[in-house]
């Protein structure tokens, strides 16, 4: 414990650390803010109800902390602080083993150099090879006997001593005893079997370069707005290219929704200086990503294209959509756009909202290694629990920062969130009752009480830029009729979207109803009131990004409503939106209404009828 924690106070401390690695926080103890940003880089929360939220330690967790320079001393360190008890040696041993395991193993290139064989001829070992080196003879013969060692893996009788190749290669000369040798098109395959095995990769293979593209940052917008890098995005920028060398290049950056991802995306490409192939979830995030570049960057709009459904060129810079990417004419036929990965030397790859990766964009992400690439994200949480593909094959998080210090920072807004428990009406209570789950859910969804809250809490904002969030059209149709506003779906026309979106964010129109086609990539920064209607209401991913529409900069306090039917499955799903946001740090207020009349006091700042995550 730290010696500046005297025993008489220690038992105010807000953890208790358990054998079986679950930590308990007391939110209402003195030090559970604190404490709570202290775990951020290397545990993760998995329950927050009202008094104590339960952390997990997990390999993947502290793998990610550590591919940030977290070391596992420092994870010990913060749990022997703030814990009221001491911490279970078994916890802290299994700390040490599980995070030292982080770069164990090691890719390092193999260049092409003749060597002997016993018979005293020679054999080339060729360029197109890497080496995979452990300085551990264990962890070496476990790897040897694995499925994985069997399949893919040599192991490298002879690695070349010279002042030139140990420079190259920076292999000790522990690691020349326990080699491997494998195919360079296997890089990706072979972190992610390991992986699996529980052995993360340290990749110390160098990147290719890639086609030069000079361009830098402007000091000034085009549109003549004073424009520099804040200090964090900077921080997050350098984090990924660091000194170009061995090990770096790669990763992912966990920003919260509003403070600025793209910026540090194109910080990334100023400092690399290099043709550079942007991933993103739609045609609109396209067009934005365009726009911010054509703003912020010395880059003419002559050397950007978009490739997508509308639009299939390429230039040095190139914004295409993961749905382009993943198209193809029959089922389980070739995906005929993954050429785009190799129609240009790209020195830089982007992936926006890296969360949403699909699946079949894995593969290609696992061939190709050599390309630096930055994973740009306000959530590490996907729904098909593929987290660990995005460490290993994009990169470990190197770079996060806790929504709330932000917040403090000014740098986004202050959030409210509210949820609001409306009654079913009697005539639908049979309906639902009888219903199967499915159903019981779409119910409860649409339920058509809402409509009356929605329209008093827009009747109370009349100084707010409202957004109104579905997931069913009917409901967001007949709500968007109700008052008077347009309406994006799926199906509104891009050129159409992109207009809406242009009228809202000049104050043309101030309230707009969306579908979940706007959870993603889509910069509104004015909007200051969320109103959430339905949706899957169990995706930690869709709370942050829906949240995150309404954190942009501004003056007033933004306000995020979630409208649940009471009583009804809708409930249920509320476990993991109150974990979202008590991992950020923001409170959340529930009311329990019979009509809107009973949302007044809410509305005027009164007092809510429950909290959880404060």
């Amino acid at each position: 414990m730290n010696s500046t924690n005297s025993s008489q106070n220690r038992f105010e401390n807000p953890l208790i650390v358990q054998s079986d690695r679950t930590i308990l926080l007391d939110v209402h103890a003195p030090r559970a803010d604190e404490c709570r940003h202290a775990l951020v880089p290397f545990a993760e929360l998995e329950k927050s109800p009202e008094h104590f939220h339960t952390y997990k330690l997990t390999p993947l967790s502290l793998w990610n902390a550590a591919g940030a320079g977290f070391k596992p001393e420092d994870a010990v360190r913060v749990l022997n602080e703030y814990s009221k008890y001491d911490v279970p040696q078994s916890v802290a041993v299994w700390i040490s083993e599980t995070a030292g395991r982080f770069g164990k193993l090691r890719l390092v290139p193999a260049p092409g150099i003749d060597v002997p064989e016993k018979e005293g001829s020679a054999k080339k070992i060729r360029e197109d090879y890497l080496y995979l080196v452990t300085k551990n003879q264990n962890v070496f013969r476990e790897i040897n006997a694995s499925r994985v060692g069997k399949k893919y893996l040599a192991q490298c009788e002879y690695v070349p001593v010279s002042a030139e190749t140990d420079s190259e290669l920076s292999i000790t000369d522990e690691e020349r005893k326990f080699c491997f040798s494998m195919p360079l098109t296997l890089r990706g395959t072979i972190k992610q079997e390991l992986l699996s095995m529980g052995w993360p990769v340290k990749d110390d293979v160098p990147m290719s370069d890639g086609e030069p593209l000079e361009f830098s940052l402007r000091a000034t917008t085009a549109a003549g707005k004073p424009f520099s890098v804040r200090q964090y995005q900077s921080e997050a920028a350098d984090s990924i290219v660091g000194d170009k060398g061995a090990g770096t290049g790669f990763g992912t950056i966990v920003l919260p929704c509003g403070a600025g991802k793209t910026i540090v995306g194109m910080a990334t490409m100023a400092l690399l200086k290099t043709s550079t192939l942007i991933i993103t979830t739609n045609i609109s995030a396209v067009h934005q990503w365009i726009d911010e570049l054509v703003d912020k960057t010395t880059l003419t709009r002559e050397q950007i294209s978009e490739y997508t459904g509308e639009s299939k060129t390429i230039k040095p810079v190139t914004v295409a959509t993961y749905q382009i990417l993943t198209w193809r004419p029959e089922k389980d036929g070739p995906y005929p756009h993954f050429s785009l990965f190799r129609q240009r030397n790209w020195g830089l790859i982007v992936y926006d909202e890296v969360h949403m990766l699909p699946a079949p964009v894995f593969r290609v992400v696992a061939e190709i290694q050599a390309v630096r690439r930055i994973g740009l994200t306000a959530t590490l949480v996907r729904e098909d629990g593929c987290e660990g593909h995005v460490f290993s094959l994009v990169g470990p998080k190197r770079y996060d920062v806790p929504w709330k210090d932000l917040e403090h920072s000014g740098f986004i807004a202050t959030a409210e969130c509210i949820e609001v428990k409306v009654p079913l009406p009697e005539s639908m209570e049979i309906e639902y009752a009888v219903a199967d789950q499915r159903k019981k859910h779409k119910i409860a969804s649409e339920n058509p009480a809402k409509e009356s809250f929605v329209r008093r809490i827009v009747e109370s904002s009349p100084d707010d830029k409202i957004l109104v969030i579905g997931q069913y059209i009917e409901q967001l149709q007949s709500i968007a009729q109700m008052l008077g506003c347009p309406i994006i779906t799926g199906r509104t026309p891009n050129s159409e979207r992109d207009e809406i979106y242009r009228k809202f964010r000049t104050g043309e129109i101030s309230v707009l109803v969306v579908s979940k086609v706007a959870n993603f990539a889509i910069d509104l920064p004015d909007a200051s009131v969320a109103i959430q209607v339905s949706g899957t209401f169990g995706s930690r991913q869709e709370e942050a990004q829906r949240l995150g529409r309404i954190l942009r900069p501004k003056e007033r306090k933004s306000r995020f409503f979630t409208l649940i039917t009471r009583n009804t499955t809708e409930e249920d799903f509320g476990a993991n939106r109150q974990k979202f946001l008590a991992e950020q740090g923001y409170s959340y207020r529930i009311a329990r209404c019979e009509t809107e009349d009973d949302l007044d006091d809410e509305l005027s700042g009164g007092a809510a009828i429950g909290y959880c995550g404060q």
